[in-house]
């Protein structure tokens, strides 16, 4: 035997193989991923298989705007990362440039999650949520890095606002 029928009977000739692949051919037939046809003239069957895969814009329907506003989001994020990461910051023990590495991080990955708001549950609620905890959580640490302002008298108050909006945004794609 050559090695390449020893690697063809071990994949798929063997009766263990056989079985899993006339399953799992089944069941993808009963879906409808697969669908077979017989051709009346020749007589031999062809395998189709379909795929169920819509783009990211059909699948947003109505809800399209949170995808855009996700690009715009991303393209943000990688700007004020790359401004962030050029800055110089004062030597205050690496704290500002800490705050403002936690503020692009939250932002970036957000910007990512918005993607998905479309295919929630309550894409309003999910998308309003995140968007509200992306501009009070990463905007207020993206202020306080780049002005160096500790007081914060008043906005300070808002990123732990951002962060359980975030939070709520997040456990709203359970409900």
């Amino acid at each position: 035997m050559s090695p390449g029928e020893t690697l063809n009977y071990v994949l798929f000739g063997n009766p263990v193989s056989s079985s899993v692949l006339s399953a799992v051919s089944s069941v993808a037939k009963s879906a409808g991923i697969i669908s077979t046809k017989q051709s009346q003239v020749t007589g031999k069957t062809t395998t189709k298989i379909m795929s169920s895969t819509l783009p990211l814009w059909r699948l947003a329907g109505s809800h399209l705007n949170f995808v855009r506003i996700a690009g715009f989001s991303g393209a943000t994020a990688v700007i004020l990362g790359a401004y962030g990461s050029h800055r110089q910051y004062p030597d205050d023990k690496g704290e500002s440039k800490s705050v403002f590495e936690t503020a692009n991080k939250f932002h970036f990955f957000h910007s990512i999650a918005l993607m998905a708001v479309p295919i929630t549950r309550r894409p309003l609620i999910t998308g309003s949520l995140m968007l509200a905890g992306i501009c009070l959580f990463s905007g207020v640490c993206y202020y306080r890095a780049f002005t160096e302002d500790r007081s914060l008298s008043k906005l300070g108050k808002l990123a732990p606002l951002g962060g359980f909006c975030l939070i709520l945004a997040w456990a709203s794609m359970i409900l």
